[in-house]
């Protein structure tokens, strides 16, 4: 193995880059082995068959995908089976979930959207309330690899925001839903926990079936499946993001420690698929953590499933400074962004597109991934660019509030009616005129 190293005077214009840049757009971290598999097509006729077949096409889609069997009547795991994990999960494992739930709610709670007072303008009052969605579906990956700490990231989340329902969905296992799963439902009181994965999970809670009473919002990480579900059921649901495959991209200078740098690529690239990213303007670093790569990877247990995201998905990029670095970072608009250089609030500072940032040595993703309150659940392939992480201000909505009385009514009527008339509304303008005491 050997990670590509591309060097470029103007990396937006070089074609490497930006072939590496449109791959992660187009959600080109899913391939097979025989080529590239197409995602949209699979996963139009997954919510297809669930459309027209209800809990059935459920268990059948399973039984064909996820190879195991799941009969319509026993995708929703019993209370019982939940209480019953939490009751025997290692007291450790509990307590060590405690502490990373209280920094969660802590966070959530602190960066909770809260409504400014009223604007009052002589009789005109103007507000806005936030109001949580009633009913969530929330998706707990587990394919590769199991990821219970996204139990805690996006059920909290949910509960700070106040929803009055939720429903979590994991992949299916013989005897249920991984026990470590169904631990933290039960420690976070989630009674609703169904064994069905992908794709298909979020067309069953987005649809609903006669076992599945079906949801307004969908969120929580997936592979490039469960992104394309929430893409094409998008309107019928919210969703919270385009939460795929994992991406990091690390900007660093010649302060940075290569055996640092290489540690923090090799953690995103683990997931495969995944794509790790370094953009420098060190050349001499560009080698030392290309060489770091090389003697690490041996010492990891998933080398195997390194070496083809390192291969496939990942490069080192040399430009010309650190300016150039954040203006790649910029267009890539990954998942995660690490920054490590000699001034991290000032490349920060350029930074305009990212999931989450990650300033300092001391800061690695990992950090965030599990312990330090935001959520984990960020957008993927470039959606950074208009989608935000997942927070309890994504399961808030805003309803405009306005109350005018009739002497602001009196004041402003003759400008609303003129602008209704010229859009050729003439009820709009009656509406307003009838109010004003002047016949229609």
């Amino acid at each position: 193995m050997a990670i590509k190293v591309i060097q470029s005077e103007r990396p937006l214009a070089d074609e490497a880059v930006l072939a590496l840049r449109d791959r992660l757009r187009a959600g080109g971290l899913t391939a097979s082995g025989s080529g590239e598999l197409d995602v949209p097509a699979i996963v139009r006729g997954i919510i297809a068959e669930v459309a027209s077949g209800g809990a059935g096409a459920v268990a059948d889609l399973t039984r064909r995908i996820d190879k195991v069997d799941v009969a319509p009547d026993a995708v929703r795991v019993p209370v019982e089976k939940i209480r019953q994990a939490h009751a025997q999960a290692d007291p450790a494992f509990l307590a060590l979930a405690r502490r990373v739930i209280a920094n969660i709610r802590q966070y959530q709670q602190h960066i909770k959207v809260q409504a400014p007072p009223d604007l009052v303008r002589q009789g005109r009052r103007l507000g806005v309330r936030y109001t949580p969605v009633d009913r969530v579906g929330l998706y707990v990956p587990g394919g590769k690899a199991i990821y219970p700490s996204s139990v805690l990231m996006t059920i909290i989340p949910a509960q700070v925001a106040g929803v009055r329902q939720i429903a979590i969905a994991a992949p299916p296992t013989e005897t249920g839903v991984n026990p470590m799963t169904m631990a933290l439902a039960g420690e976070l009181g989630i009674e609703e926990v169904y064994r069905v994965g992908g794709a298909i999970a979020m067309a069953a809670l987005a649809l609903g079936t006669d076992r599945i009473a079906p949801v307004q919002m969908l969120a929580g990480p997936g592979n490039a499946f469960v992104a394309e579900a929430k893409k094409q059921l998008f309107g019928r649901v919210a969703i919270d993001s385009l939460a795929g495959p994992s991406e990091v991209l690390v900007i660093a200078d010649e302060t940075a420690v290569a055996a640092h740098v290489a540690a923090d690529l090799l953690a995103q690239a683990e997931h495969n698929p995944g794509s790790a990213i370094l953009v420098t303007p060190s050349m001499a670093l560009a080698a030392r953590v290309a060489d770091e790569l090389e003697i690490q990877l041996e010492g990891l247990e998933r080398a195997e499933a390194l070496r083809a995201a390192i291969d496939r998905y990942s490069a080192i990029i040399v430009v010309p400074s650190i300016d150039a670095a954040c203006d790649v970072a910029n267009a890539l608009a990954t998942e995660h962004l690490q920054i490590i250089t000699g001034d991290d609030e000032a490349a920060a500072a350029k930074i305009r597109h990212a999931g989450a940032i990650f300033l300092g040595d001391a800061t690695p993703v990992p950090v965030g991934d599990y312990y330090a309150g935001p959520s984990h659940v960020l957008p993927t392939g470039g959606t950074a660019r208009f989608f935000s992480a997942l927070s309890a201000n994504s399961f808030l909505k805003a309803t405009s509030i306005l109350r005018y009385d009739r002497a602001a009514l009196a004041a402003d009527g003759g400008d609303i009616i003129d602008f209704a008339t010229r859009e050729g509304l003439t009820a709009h303008a009656a509406a307003v005129r009838r109010r004003k005491g002047r016949e229609a």
